[in-house]
């Protein structure tokens, strides 16, 4: 039996979810290129702009505290995982292996994961747990489809999938 319990966030939980994500992201300074991280990495508008466009978080809590984040957003005929992250005192626990087991049990299509190509901990995280890495061409196809991210990103991003077509 899990210490964690997932949970849908609230509006409640918005103060919560904007910190664990700032605290998260601190582990790609100095590893993603320097002109695509800022401080904070998300602002509060960034996030209730991703909130407001269909990005529903989920939750991981340890006694009633959440510790980990993790977003979904159904777009057309795929579920994209969105903004993954977790308390850095909680990483390597087992709280981001809960979150994308529930996200993707829940999911109504083929799930695709947008993250740094240098992110290489984030990478192997997702191989892992079942999804592989799509091919550079179809890589940029994705994200111009489905994300809307600049192009600096686009360049500096990989999209990996539970399934072997799309």
């Amino acid at each position: 039996m899990s210490r964690f319990s997932i949970r849908r966030c609230h509006q409640a939980d918005f103060p919560a979810i904007w910190t664990i994500i700032n605290d998260g992201a601190s582990a790609y300074r100095g590893i993603i290129p320097a002109d695509c991280i800022r401080d904070p990495y998300m602002t509060t508008e960034e996030l209730s702009h991703e909130i407001a466009s269909g990005v529903q978080f989920w939750g991981c809590e340890e006694n009633g505290s959440l510790v980990g984040v993790m977003g979904s957003q159904d777009v057309d005929d795929v579920t994209l995982i969105r903004h993954a992250y977790v308390k850095t005192d909680y990483q390597k626990q087992g709280v981001g292996t809960e979150l994308l087991a529930h996200l993707r049990g829940a999911a109504s299509h083929s799930v695709l994961i947008g993250t740094w190509a240098d992110a290489h901990w984030a990478i192997r995280f997702y191989q892992r747990h079942g999804f592989h890495l799509v091919a550079h061409v179809e890589k940029e196809r994705l994200l111009r489809k489905y994300w809307h991210i600049p192009n600096r990103q686009i360049d500096t991003s990989v999209v990996l999938t539970d399934q072997h077509s799309l």
